[in-house]
């Protein structure tokens, strides 16, 4: 099993040099001094991913890590060991506010991040972002307003052709102190993004109700009988298990506007503290060790990632600006 290693903090003592009087004039003889003694030159760290100074690697946040989910880990720490020849250790944080601090101080250098947890850490400029997850080919996706159609609302969303009619500015003005049903606290498209969106916008709604998951978000618009509107990713309606309950949602509950995709998926980001060049070495052993059945299948288990594809920062800004406009704290919306 790997492990952590200790961090060693050298701490370096000076002498001042002695400063000898001479004069013309007798004067009492200054006591004798020592010899100056030379400041020891310090110590240079020693390079990261060596064995004395291991590159830490750490496993998906989580209370408690199953046995497969180590045994994966240490699949991927072994075939980025042999092919860029740096030493890794395996570590498993218990939450991501863990895992963000740790790459903060530098005892990370190899995590997955979700997109609210790199907006975070990249703020104090600790990551940056080397590949994002894909799902059926996609790396981002987008949230939708719904309504039921028996309420007075106006959908600016042509269903046919799947297309916004109008600007947000007009489409979501109309909710103006209504009340919505939002997913919960942490949802990127159940809550945050729309609520960004809606404040953009300039529109104030009521205090609204959480629901605990976008399935329920669909439920009580479909009821019309807890909220006014609500918000949940595209297409939430399409639910295997809401078309079972009721067959007629995609009838009864409509799309008012869609907010445009945005919102990007997990991703593998490095620390800021390792070299430019060791960061992309890293980042081709990953891609090299996906077109491995092994090693994707391992990466699946360390992070659920099917698919992934090289990332850049410049890819969250959108999705940056309406996190920022729905004035949420970061930390808040990590676990």
């Amino acid at each position: 099993m790997r492990k952590f290693l200790p961090i060693l903090i050298l701490a370096i003592l000076g002498c001042s040099f002695p400063v000898q009087l001479i004069s013309g004039t007798p004067t009492q003889t200054p006591a004798p001094t020592l010899p100056p003694v030379p400041t020891p030159t310090p110590l240079a760290p020693p390079e990261p991913g060596t064995e004395q100074n291991p590159l830490i690697f750490a496993l998906s946040p989580s209370p408690r890590s199953s046995a497969d989910a180590v045994a994966a880990a240490e699949t991927v720490a072994a075939f980025i060991e042999s092919h860029t020849g740096y030493r890794l250790v395996t570590v498993a944080p218990s939450s991501e506010k863990v895992l963000v601090d740790a790459l903060n101080k530098g005892n990370a250098h190899i995590a997955m991040l979700t997109p609210f947890g790199y907006l975070l850490a990249r703020k104090d400029n600790s990551v940056t972002v080397i590949l994002s997850s894909l799902r059926e080919g996609k790396a981002f996706y987008g949230a939708q307003f719904i309504v039921n159609r028996e309420g007075e609302f106006t959908s600016y969303f042509d269903a046919e052709r799947g297309e916004n009619t109008a600007e947000a500015i007009v489409a979501l003005k109309q909710f103006r102190e209504k009340k919505p049903c939002w997913s919960d606290v942490t949802s990127p498209s159940g809550y945050v993004i729309p609520l960004g969106l809606l404040t953009q916008s300039q529109v104030q709604v009521k205090d609204a109700a959480f629901l605990e998951g976008q399935l329920n978000v669909v439920r009580a618009v479909y009821a019309d009988d807890i909220c006014d509107f609500g918000a949940t990713f595209i297409d939430a309606r399409e639910l295997p298990s809401l078309e079972a309950d009721y067959p007629d949602v995609m009838d009864k509950v409509k799309v008012i506007w869609r907010v445009p995709e945005v919102i990007p998926y997990d991703n593998i980001s490095i620390s800021n503290s390792l070299p430019i060049e060791m960061r992309r070495v890293i980042q081709r052993a990953f891609i090299d060790l996906m077109l491995t059945p092994d090693g994707k299948a391992a990466i699946q288990t360390v992070y659920g990632m099917d698919e992934i594809q090289i990332a850049e920062d410049a890819m969250y800004d959108n999705f940056a600006a309406y996190v920022k406009a729905s004035g949420l704290d970061l930390a808040d919306l990590i676990e």
